[in-house]
């Protein structure tokens, strides 16, 4: 079998052997997903490069322990939102406080001229990131990801039911701020 058409779970089976080469072979494949999973989570580029090369530090070090319960690419996402989650906690410490952030001036166009600017895709994208983080996540794991409810559930560790309650309300919400919007169809 040729590296390839090697499985993942082939290839974690190889790094707990301590095979450098299949490390390199997971990140290719996998580095590009996490790389934007975690960008959406934190909406920092700089530390979405961070985690998403933890991530694989972590592939190392966990790679023994992987029972294949799950896909190896659901595995790693769920490692990259512990991480990010981890992150931002941190981040929090660090923040400015509300005085500070009132003197900053506020150049942001008003909503109705940014739907105006924007496209559908565009409009949409800022209504995901306007819900509130659980249903902002179940949203971006499906449909930006690819990843199905069993795989979100695995990623965010809550059972398959709350995934699929997250995702009615969500695509609701979703679906109300489209119509508010003056967009005519809902969820395309």
């Amino acid at each position: 079998m040729n590296a390839a058409t090697e499985t993942d779970r082939a290839l974690v089976d190889r790094v707990a052997k301590g095979d450098r080469a299949a490390v390199r072979l997971l990140f290719m494949r996998h580095h590009a997903r996490v790389y934007r999973f975690v960008v959406r989570q934190t909406g920092s580029e700089m530390m979405a490069d961070d985690i998403a090369n933890e991530v694989f530090l972590e592939l190392w070090k966990q790679a023994p322990g992987f029972e294949g319960r799950s896909e190896v690419s659901t595995w790693l996402l769920g490692i990259a939102r512990f991480k990010a989650l981890s992150m931002l906690r941190k981040k929090k410490e660090d923040w400015i406080d509300d005085d500070d952030a009132a003197q900053v001036p506020d150049s942001a166009d008003t909503p109705e001229v940014v739907t105006m600017k924007e496209d559908k895709a565009a409009a949409l994208r800022r209504m995901i990131d306007a819900l509130p983080e659980e249903h902002r996540t179940v949203i971006d794991l499906a449909y930006y990801h690819g990843q199905s409810v069993t795989e979100i559930g695995e990623v965010l560790d809550i059972p398959v039911a709350t995934v699929k309650t997250r995702m009615f309300y969500a695509r609701k919400k979703l679906g109300e701020a489209l119509k508010a919007a003056g967009y005519d169809r809902g969820w395309p």
